[in-house]
C-alpha cells in the first residue's frame, strides 16, 4: 500500500466528492422479491443498489407490518453490503410519516437511502427531509441519510432545480409513467417504450432538465425504467441511449436480468479505464502535481475525472490494472 497521499484525500479538498455509487438500482417490493433480490446481489458481490418499496409494495390496510419487514430485512445477515434503500409513501399519503417512524429509529444505520416519491413541489419535499432529519435526531443516529427524489409530476419538473439544491440530497430520479399520465394524452401511450421514450420532445426537455439540474448541484441522475422485462438487449439501448445522449448515471431495474444490462451499458469504457489507472499511478508518484501522459498535460482537475472512472469500474466490476487496483482500493 502506498504511503503517498490517497486520491480522495489529495483531490478534494474542502469540498463534497461527487457520489459514486452503483449505476443500477432494482427495486422489489414483497419480502420474497426483496429476499430474492439480496441474494443476487450477495452473489454479484454488492454491484447494484436495491430499493425495497413501501409505494407500491404493501398492500393496503398492511403498510405499519410491511414496514416492519423492511426493518427487519435491512437488519438481518442477508444484507451483507448495506447497498438498500427504502421508497416510502407520497406527500399526499398519510402514511409517509408512520414509514419515516419505524423505518428510521429500526434501521437507520443500515438503509442506503430513502426515496421520496410523487412531490408537486420543492416545499414538500423539503418538509419531509426535515422530517427525515428530525427522525434521525431523535433515534440518535449522526449520520446523513442520503435521500432520492423522484420528479415524475410537472410542478416537481419546475422545481427541479431547488429540489436538487436541498440536504442530504444523493439521486434525482426521473419517473416516466407518471410523468407521461400527467399530460392527458398529449404523450401518447407508446413513448412509456423507446424509441419515443427519448424521442418525444416534451421528454427530452424533462429528462435533460433533470440531468442537468442534478449535476450541477453534486447529484446523481437517474433514468426510469424498460418496461420491456425479458428483453435485455432493449434495456441495454436504453440505458447507453440513456447515459450516452442525456447525460444519466444510473437507470432503475424492475425485473433481474435488468441489472447486468444497465451495469454494462453504464459502465466505464475499458480502455479508458485502463488509462486512468496510469494517469493516477503517474500522479500519485508525483504528489499529485502536474504530469504528462501521452503527450498530454495532466493536474488535479483531470485526475478527479479519472479517479471517479476508476471508481465506477470497481462499482460496475470492470478489472482494474493491479498496481492502481493495489494503491487506490
Amino acid at each position: 500500500m502506498s504511503k503517498l497521499p490517497h486520491p480522495k484525500d489529495a483531490l478534494f479538498e474542502g469540498e463534497k466528492p461527487f457520489p459514486i455509487i452503483p449505476a443500477c438500482e432494482h427495486f422489489a417490493g414483497s419480502e420474497k422479491l426483496i429476499t430474492k433480490a439480496l441474494e443476487l446481489q450477495n452473489k454479484l458481490g454488492g454491484l447494484f443498489d436495491i430499493t425495497m418499496d413501501c409505494e407500491d409494495g404493501a398492500q393496503t390496510g398492511k403498510e405499519k407490518e410491511h414496514a416492519e419487514m423492511i426493518v427487519r430485512i435491512q437488519n438481518s445477515e442477508l444484507n451483507k453490503h448495506n447497498m438498500s434503500g427504502v421508497r416510502i409513501h407520497d406527500y399526499t399519503n398519510s402514511f409517509w410519516k408512520q414509514d419515516v417512524d419505524i423505518i428510521v429509529p429500526g434501521a437507520g444505520n443500515k438503509i442506503a437511502y430513502i426515496t421520496i416519491p410523487k412531490p408537486t413541489k420543492a416545499s414538500q419535499v423539503e418538509e419531509m427531509i426535515t422530517y427525515i432529519q428530525g427522525a434521525a435526531k431523535k433515534a440518535g443516529i449522526t449520520r446523513e441519510i442520503p435521500i432520492h427524489v423522484l420528479i415524475e409530476t410537472h410542478g416537481a419538473l419546475a422545481d427541479v432545480d431547488k429540489i436538487a439544491a436541498l440536504p442530504w440530497m444523493q439521486v434525482v430520479d426521473f419517473g416516466l409513467m407518471d410523468f407521461i399520465s400527467g399530460h392527458h394524452g398529449a404523450i401518447p401511450a407508446s413513448c412509456m417504450k423507446s424509441p419515443g421514450q427519448f424521442d418525444h420532445e416534451l421528454l427530452r426537455r424533462a429528462k435533460a432538465s433533470c440531468v442537468a439540474a442534478a449535476l450541477a448541484h453534486g447529484v446523481i441522475p437517474a433514468h426510469n425504467v424498460t418496461l420491456d422485462l425479458k428483453n435485455q438487449y432493449q434495456t441495454y439501448k436504453d440505458a447507453k441511449r440513456a447515459h450516452d445522449e442525456f447525460g444519466f448515471l444510473r437507470m432503475w431495474s424492475i425485473y433481474p436480468t435488468q441489472i447486468q444490462a444497465i451495469l454494462d451499458a453504464m459502465a466505464p469504457d475499458y480502455s479508458e479505464v485502463q488509462t486512468s489507472a496510469a494517469i493516477l499511478v503517474k500522479a500519485q508518484d508525483a504528489e499529485w502535481g502536474p504530469i504528462q501522459h501521452d503527450g498530454d498535460l495532466h493536474d488535479r482537475a483531470t485526475y478527479r475525472y479519472f479517479w471517479e472512472v476508476l471508481q465506477k469500474a470497481k462499482l460496475t466490476g470492470i478489472a482494474i490494472p493491479e498496481e492502481a487496483a493495489k494503491r487506490f482500493f
